[in-house]
């Protein structure tokens, strides 16, 4: 009976959703406070059933309860408890019930922080976002319900998880991933609030600016944590592969990086309020369409869910709805929206638009590349695909421009900054950049390369900036440390961040440039040599799992006529699926990676196999880039001025 109790508690949850979405925003177009008053209590009922509901599923996937056909067909008896817990959400039906879950938590969370929020606002918000909730549980209980059960008679076992899956990239991806995406859908709701109750003042982008940062920070690291994934699941050592998938979950990022850029602007300078408002939309909009693309089955990718193409019908009525429904009220509203202050083309406000034009057109042009095989084939004409080299080339095009208004923009003052000065401030920095750029792929490279050169000189750019900014900060001050720490946590953030862009681009430019792969046939006793490393393959044995059979390789690494290094690739056989699984072998260090994977075996004895090594330098600073920048945007949260809007101060 419990899964029925599931499907009961989801009702209940549908239930209050529809009522907080329709009465308090009765109360905000009627002006009555009775009715705005119960969006909180109706939120935190909404979360709790859901949360009732996902709790009981969990329970079903733990004790194996193969009469819930989501059970049956994403688990299995020798599944470790721990990926049975992330099974949950290993499927289509799971993970959007998780994703529903994350929305009402992240409407309980403004209904509780938000506490000095005017009532209609604060009302209009969490309508908004339970007229979301009501969207996706329709769907949800319509389509695609996880309660589903086998009756009457069960199967003795599941069919398991996907072997791709059991591996803690799916404990920790999808959940940070999703908390991204629903996290958008605040931005979404308070562009949504003030375009209703007219509010277009900074304090709607003052409150709104925290919860765009903390659902950027997830989005980041999610994004990375798929990467990472990719990287060593995979046994491909790629990183980005320019997948539909991975491009869903980085257009609502480019677009959301922009919104922060333009609510620092709104919150501030009271400007740039039109462009928040649309990118509040295009964020969360986009974050839809990534669901779409996720779960519509009009793409083939290892990342997305095979379902019915009619489920992706549902899906793409609310991102229509959403999308049309939102651009309509704007069109209603824009007249009211009235622009305060003025600005020079020397000036922050000049630089940080031309970042948003920059970031929209690169979201656009990843768009095309995504969508243009899908309309292709839709109009039965022929098969085309968008791979690597286009969004290489468009991506590294734009991204010379951005990292430049970067370097230069975070120099600049508001309003209006001399010209004469800003030439002070870059004259040590271009030439320092250019220098180095040069210096560096000559001293750890294997010659010049333009591409590298230019990546590098723009970084040295960017973190020559940044230690500028603090010198200019400390310069005329006679307690340097207490100057630097009145800078606050808007300061930080934003030098967090900036510092993880360069982070990352040296580790993406120097892996993309100066990576070797090799393919060898290998069998016990012999040796390569790829750069300044020998590989010696020791051979394979059997190791048995708990629910597959692994060939588990040996390759000891030796650099000098030193062993530096043991990698063990393995080459892995589930039982239940009758599939089998490439794992990397990788000793990660901070400048380089060594990376090794088995391909196939040669011989029937499964002693001589296809090996492919490679060595990946500055790999991990992708990742480690990804972190700084969450951080910034988190620091950036704990500025003290969103502690005083919270207590209902400005």
């Amino acid at each position: 009976m419990l899964p029925e109790y599931g499907q009961f508690a989801l009702i209940l949850a549908l239930l209050l959703a529809f009522a907080c979405a329709s009465l308090p925003l009765y109360g905000v177009l009627a002006g009555h406070k009775g009715f705005q008053q119960s969006a909180k209590p109706l939120t935190w009922g909404m979360f709790f059933f859901l949360l009732v509901g996902f709790a009981i599923l969990v329970h079903a996937f733990m004790v194996d309860d193969f009469s819930v056909r989501l059970v049956a067909s994403h688990s299995s008896t020798l599944l470790p408890w721990y990926y049975k817990f992330s099974a949950t959400w290993g499927n289509h039906e799971g993970s959007m019930l998780l994703w529903i879950l994350m929305l009402a938590g992240w409407a309980a969370a403004v209904s509780h922080y938000a506490r000095s929020l005017s009532l209609d606002l604060k009302a209009a918000v969490l309508s908004v976002m339970a007229m979301i909730a009501v969207a996706f549980l329709l769907f949800l209980l319509m389509t695609s319900n996880p309660f589903d059960r086998i009756l009457p008679i069960q199967p003795p076992d599941g069919a398991d998880l996907n072997p791709l899956l059991q591996d803690i990239g799916l404990i920790l991806h999808p959940p940070t991933l999703y908390m991204g995406y629903v996290g958008f859908s605040v931005a979404f709701a308070f562009a949504i609030g003030a375009l209703i109750t007219g509010r277009f003042d900074a304090a709607w982008a003052r409150w709104a600016r925290p919860w765009t940062n903390v659902a950027w920070a997830f989005l980041t690291i999610g994004i990375a944590l798929g990467s990472w994934w990719a990287y060593y699941e995979l046994g491909w050592g790629g990183w980005w592969f320019w997948d539909p998938v991975e491009n869903a979950s980085f257009m609502p990022w480019l677009i959301g990086t922009a919104l922060i850029h333009s609510q620092a602007v709104t919150e501030k300078r009271n400007m740039f309020k039109s462009w928040t408002l649309l990118l509040a939309i295009m964020a969360f909009s986009f974050s839809l369409l990534g669901t779409f693309l996720v779960r519509s089955g009009v793409l083939t990718s290892v990342h997305a869910f095979a379902v019915d193409p009619e489920r992706g019908v549902f899906i793409l009525m609310i991102l229509l709805a959403t999308i049309g429904g939102s651009l309509l009220l704007y069109a209603m509203r824009a007249s009211q929206i009235r622009v305060a202050g003025e600005y020079q083309l020397l000036s922050r406000e000049s630089f940080l638009l031309f970042n948003n034009i920059l970031l929209v057109v690169i979201t656009f042009m990843v768009l095309l590349g995504t969508l243009f095989p899908l309309i292709f084939d839709a109009f039965g004409w022929r098969k085309i695909s968008v791979g690597p080299p286009y969004y290489n080339l468009m991506f590294n095009f734009f991204m010379v421009f951005l990292l430049s208004l970067l370097a230069v923009g975070q120099l600049l003052r508001w309003k209006k900054h001399d010209g004469a000065n800003l030439v002070s401030l870059l004259k040590v920095g271009i030439p320092v950049a250019v220098v180095a750029g040069l210096v560096l792929p000559l001293v750890f490279g294997d010659g010049f390369h333009w591409q590298v050169w230019l990546g590098l000189a723009l970084v040295f750019w960017l973190v020559a900036g940044l230690i500028r900014s603090i010198y200019e900060r400390v310069k005329n001050s006679s307690t340097p440390l207490k100057s630097l720490m009145r800078a606050g946590g808007g300061y930080w953030g934003m030098w967090l961040a900036h510092l993880g862009v360069a982070i990352t681009t040296v580790g993406v430019v120097l892996v993309s440039n100066y990576d070797i792969e090799r393919d060898f046939r290998m069998g016990p006793g012999d040796s390569v040599q790829m750069g300044r490393y020998e590989f010696q393959f020791l051979g394979v044995e059997p190791v048995d799992g708990p629910n597959y059979q692994s060939d588990f390789g040996y390759i000891q690494v030796f650099k000098n006529g030193t062993a530096i290094a043991m990698l063990n690739p393995e080459k892995r056989f589930y039982h239940v699926q009758r599939s089998g699984m490439t794992e990397a072998g990788i000793q990660s260090g901070f400048l380089r990676d060594l990376y090794a994977s088995l391909a196939e075996p040669m011989e029937e004895s499964r002693q001589v196999w296809a090996v492919r090594l490679q060595i990946k330098p500055f790999v991990r600073w992708i990742w480690l880039g990804a972190i700084f920048m969450s951080i910034g945007a988190v620091v950036a949260v704990l500025d003290k001025r969103y502690f005083k809007a919270a207590r209902g101060g400005q």
